[in-house]
């Protein structure tokens, strides 16, 4: 399953990648399209990892994760969203206050809506997965105090002693360990 943390955005490129492996003059990466073009963003790309990209807010935390709105876009609009990345800018920064009430239009532009509509295009199709919440696992308290139950039981049994460790036959042989050989000074360069 791809995580948010392993798709990235680079400058200059269309679409989003797949971050594959490090390499020694940069990074390879995969279009999450269906061509899988690969390339490789070196150190002077500017690349742009989606799990760390915020959103400016007007709350006391002053941003949002983008996974947030991303997740909160599936949740509200599905796998289609009302608007494209071509809308009108007042219908895009309306998508935008739908999910996010405290979204700060003073430093969120559309040119930045325009990319979180062309993202959820491209994960939706490529990714669908991230939109899917997984099953929390919980423990009932039934099988939380067996697990302690357990565990003291464990650790209040007898501890047998070690079992002495045999010496290898010659130092049997001898009836005493061998003792380390002395080393020989270093000769003395003149």
């Amino acid at each position: 399953m791809i995580e948010l943390s392993k798709i990235a955005a680079i400058s200059g490129q269309g679409g989003l990648f797949e971050i594959k492996t490090a390499l020694k003059n940069g990074v390879m990466m995969e279009s999450l399209d269906e061509k899988k073009t690969k390339i490789v963003a070196s150190a002077t790309s500017k690349v742009s990892i989606l799990s760390e990209i915020s959103i400016y807010t007007t709350t006391a935390d002053g941003s949002v994760s983008l996974e947030s709105v991303l997740k909160s876009l599936h949740k509200k609009h599905g796998v289609s969203l009302p608007v494209s990345s071509k809308s009108d800018g007042a219908d895009l920064k309306n998508l935008l206050k739908g999910v996010l009430n405290e979204v700060d239009f003073d430093r969120v532009y559309v040119s930045d809506i325009k990319k979180v509509v062309t993202w959820y295009g491209i994960l939706v199709v490529n990714t669908p997965e991230l939109f899917v919440k997984a099953p929390e696992v919980e423990k009932s308290e039934e099988h939380k105090s067996e697990t302690t139950t357990e565990a003291s039981f464990e650790s209040t049994q007898e501890l047998k002693p070690a079992k002495k460790a045999k010496a290898p036959k010659a130092e049997q042989e001898k009836g005493k360990p061998e003792e380390p050989k002395a080393k020989k000074p270093a000769a003395m360069k003149k």
